[in-house]
């Protein structure tokens, strides 16, 4: 095995983990601010806002993401409405384009995530907030949102971690991240095993990483799950 070449390989993969990073980290924020917009709207009384929240979780997880991003990068290039609009900043750069199918794809899986760890909070707990006066916004803050988070972790690690392997499909449409450097280096040395096992360990070590800060997280949210020490009992002298 060519240690030399492997050492190469990893350094200029590793150049482009901050523009992996930065993919992943963009379409996390935008697509968790949008997933709030759109949880909103499913749990929403109006019917309208209920339905539309439902059609975009139906399209963006029952669709690929892989033709989601060649529908936003070479499909609306295609109308002159869309050239000469104020849109056409974002969507003329490829890199923009990535990260707008990847945040309107996890957007998508966030909603159902949260919408699940609304589900779970027991009613009981919120009429409690109620019978004491809590406002509606107090009863989300202190009572609502922190047990909702806490059953939404694992679930939304797990997206997470399938977003940080997404982002390797935005070198298909020219953004050299850690996947696209791999395909340039393939092309000019021909050595596809090493070249993919270097950028196969790269993603596992962000993905673990990701992980254990999640776990982290999880762990401070939860103290009533914390194991505590247990002190011994002494056995107490029986008396004759």
């Amino acid at each position: 095995m060519d240690f030399d070449f492997l050492l190469d390989t990893l350094g200029k993969l590793l150049a482009a983990v901050p523009t992996t990073l930065g993919l992943f980290f963009l379409s996390m924020l935008c697509g968790g601010l949008l997933s709030l917009v759109i949880v909103a709207m499913r749990v929403s009384p109006y019917p309208a806002f209920s339905w539309f929240a439902r059609g975009y979780v139906l399209v963006f997880r029952g669709s690929p993401l892989l033709i989601q991003l060649f529908l936003i990068y070479y499909g609306l290039g295609q109308f002159e409405l869309v050239r000469e609009s104020f849109a056409w900043i974002v969507l003329r750069s490829p890199y923009s384009c990535a990260v707008l199918a990847l945040a309107l794809c996890t957007a998508g899986y966030t909603a159902e995530i949260l919408r699940g760890g609304l589900i779970a909070v027991p009613q009981g707990q919120i009429e409690a907030g109620l019978a004491t006066g809590m406002s509606r916004w107090t009863l989300l803050h202190r009572v609502i949102a922190p047990i909702a988070l806490r059953q939404c972790l694992p679930a939304y690690s797990t997206e997470l971690v399938l977003l940080v392997k997404s982002t390797a499909l935005a070198s298909l449409v020219t953004v050299w991240d850690v996947t696209g450097v791999a395909q340039q280096i393939i092309q000019r040395t021909y050595r596809t095993m090493e070249v993919f096992i270097c950028a196969a360990a790269i993603y596992l070590v962000l993905n673990f990483l990701l992980v254990r800060a999640v776990a982290v997280l999880e762990h401070r949210l939860s103290p009533h799950l914390r194991k505590r020490p247990t002190t011994a009992v002494k056995p107490q002298a029986q008396t004759v």
